[in-house]
């Protein structure tokens, strides 16, 4: 009988860049079978870290200078900031031999283009993005996360498979929807928190002391997320725009010129919903708004012509 071939199934991997995200993976591959043998960083500063010592320590791994030692793994994730990912490509490319070798990046609006140096040099390259929000105080499970992949062939065949080990939801993306999905993803979480930062400033100026206000609104955040999640958006929705209350929307217009940041929040937001969601009295709220739009514009923009200083008049050449 013809001997068999053993196939060398990866299990190796080094992450470049321990932030919120690296840090997230490093910790949760193990369970996957993945074994992280370097945690690479890109400065000397970065090395000596505490958070970083700890996290080699924690995963069994060795904490590398970028480009100082060869990353000998099967797979290398890149989970830097987007604007120097192809930066670290290249360095990386630069360094070693990557043929056979499998290189991801985890960006939400950048293509595995970005990993163009290293695939020049032979490597199989993709871009896999966890739908997730991640902060250093808490490591998230991925079980039922949604990863939007795509790439090469070979990358993305073995990005479907850790997702599947991590219980996540493996998703094919388009290269021209990258930048949409993204936002799509922001409106789920850090314009959520960026809407939440303006509730905390209204609440104050409603003399709402800081340590109630998620005593008072948590209630009606979950309520109000438990109707869409079981509805949809137009079930969901409620309050004064809904009923067609033009004079109440007015009300808040002018108490929030106290607060002209959360205003601007207020006005934007309650446009896209006598747009898209069931209200009444949709022309006249859409009135309320536009004047509230355009006394925004005035007291922004520059002067007109008529209110502009003369500007002195060149004498003509008289030679």
């Amino acid at each position: 009988m013809p001997n068999k071939r053993k196939v060398h199934r990866p299990t190796s991997v080094s992450i470049v860049g321990p932030g919120n995200l690296g840090t997230a993976l490093a910790l949760v591959l193990p369970s996957a079978g993945w074994k992280v043998k370097f945690i690479a960083v890109r400065s000397a500063a970065a090395r000596k870290r505490k958070e970083n010592t700890e996290l080699a320590r924690r995963v069994g791994a060795q904490l590398v200078r970028l480009g100082v030692e060869p990353l000998d793994t099967d797979v290398v994730w890149i989970a830097v900031p987007d604007d120097v990912i192809l930066q670290v490509a290249q360095q990386l490319a630069d360094r070693q031999s990557w043929r056979g070798r499998i290189v991801f990046h985890s960006s939400g609006a950048l293509t595995s283009e970005q990993l163009a140096p290293l695939r020049k040099q032979g490597a199989r390259v993709a871009s896999v993005h966890p739908g997730m929000t991640f902060v250093r105080s808490s490591v998230p499970r991925m079980a039922g996360v949604a990863f939007a992949i795509e790439g090469d062939a070979a990358a993305t065949r073995l990005a479907r498979e850790i997702v599947e080990r991590l219980d996540g939801k493996s998703y094919s993306i388009n290269k021209r929807s990258k930048v949409l999905y993204h936002v799509f993803g922001s409106f789920a979480s850090p314009l959520v928190i960026a809407l939440m930062a303006s509730l905390e400033r209204v609440g104050l100026a409603a003399g709402i002391a800081p340590g109630k206000i998620k005593t008072m609104m948590v209630p009606l955040l979950w309520q109000t997320l438990r109707n869409y999640l079981k509805h949809d958006a137009a079930s969901a929705f409620s309050g004064p725009l809904e009923r067609g209350d033009v004079t109440t929307v007015r009300k808040h217009l002018a108490g929030l010129k106290a607060v002209p940041e959360a205003r601007e929040v207020y006005v934007a937001l309650a446009r896209a919903a006598v747009k898209n969601l069931p209200v009444k009295n949709r022309l006249q709220l859409q009135r309320a708004l536009a004047t509230a739009g355009s006394l925004r514009r005035s007291q922004g923009r520059l002067p007109t012509r008529a209110s502009r200083p003369a500007r002195p008049r060149r004498p003509r050449y008289q030679g």
